[in-house]
């Protein structure tokens, strides 16, 4: 198969393709504009290898788009380009409905033609799979619920709207003009090659560098948390195996609190780095509880019993054995997240190619 994947030096985009070049014999076009949370250092294991393709495009580039999928003729689209941190879509919410809602229209519109002109073989296998998000759901009231594929949409913040909008387009341009689509919405990702903004890597490299940890209020908002290498095998899974027009959640099975979260980091580097910066007692000491952002919900909680039953699908790592691996990597990897912290990761975008 060759795969076109938007946004795949993101996240969870770039441990996508890590997996397919990795442990496939398909080849894979990234797709993506570079923003500042796209990094091709994520990728330099696998950049060389020659089923490995990138393009510099943005998804609200129609034009670029047609040339992309005329030059390489994908067999399926993995569609994970997106805005998704949820404090800068409170500041900004403009540039999240531009990619977010604008961009996934637009491509929407050019695989479309795009997939019209195939011919009849391939265009019944194709594949359009949009990686979405739990956040659509809203929050949880009891302690017992959880999200399932059929739990109704209630987005808190302009991120999660934007989401659901995507995931909202993408359905409609299944039922109207027949392209086939598969959607999965999954709970809270982490692992190697987080950008630093996000919580777990923001926690560690805080707390190595001894500046305090900062808490959304009581830190009692509860995530399920997903190893990021399980979710990129659901997603390879899901785009060769799942059936068209179903939704698939993936969860971790990982439920925890923040301030759990949070805590097992500490203790964590308190076995790691036991040479603290100076002033430092304990890594939990410099735990600082701040203002809650507006909107934010309480709980997620994924049923991820579908794609399990239907497909296969478990995650490997528990909370414990990911967060670990997780700690251990930011301590290892110190020359990748540097570059993120300095900027300098970002300089070397200027003239990137195929």
């Amino acid at each position: 198969m060759k795969i076109l994947i938007t946004g795949g030096a993101g996240f969870i985009g770039s441990a996508v393709i890590r997996h397919i070049i990795e442990n496939t014999q398909n080849t894979v076009i990234n797709l993506d504009k570079l923003t500042y949370a796209g990094n091709l250092e994520s990728l330099n294991e696998v950049s060389t290898d020659p089923r490995y393709f990138f393009e510099q495009v943005d998804i609200c580039n129609r034009a670029e788009l047609d040339r992309v999928l005329s030059h390489y003729q994908p067999d399926a689209i993995m569609h994970l380009a997106a805005e998704s941190h949820v404090d800068r879509s409170i500041d900004g919410p403009a540039a999240f409905i531009e990619t977010n809602v604008v961009g996934t229209y637009t491509l929407l519109e050019s695989v479309r033609a795009y997939w019209n002109d195939l011919e009849p073989k391939k265009k019944a296998s194709f594949r359009f799979h949009h990686i979405s998000t739990d956040e659509v759901y809203g929050d949880l009231e009891g302690t017992d619920d959880l999200f399932t594929e059929k739990t109704s949409y209630e987005p808190s913040s302009p991120y999660s709207a934007s989401k659901a909008s995507s995931d909202h387009l993408v359905r409609s341009w299944l039922r109207t003009y027949g392209l086939p689509t598969i959607v999965t919405n999954c709970s809270n990702n982490y692992g190697p090659y987080h950008f630093p903004e996000k919580l777990i890597p923001l926690m560690i490299l805080n707390a190595i560098d001894g500046k305090p940890l900062p808490v959304y209020g009581d830190g009692m908002q509860i995530r399920d948390w997903l190893y990021v290498e399980d979710h990129a095998r659901a997603l390879y899974k899901v785009v060769t195996e799942g059936e068209v027009g179903e939704t698939y959640n993936i969860g971790g099975h990982n439920e925890k609190a923040n301030i759990e979260v949070v805590k097992t980091i500490c203790s964590l580097l308190e076995e790691f780095v036991p040479n603290k910066p100076k002033g430092v007692e304990q890594y939990q000491d410099l735990i600082t509880y701040v203002t809650d952002r507006p909107g934010h919900d309480v709980r997620y909680a994924i049923d991820a019993s579908k794609i399990e039953r239907e497909l296969g699908w478990t995650p490997e790592e528990s909370f414990e054995t990911g967060i670990r691996k997780t700690v251990e990597w930011y301590l290892n990897n110190k020359q990748w997240w540097g570059r993120v912290l300095d900027g300098s990761y970002s300089m070397e975008r200027l003239g990137q190619g195929s």
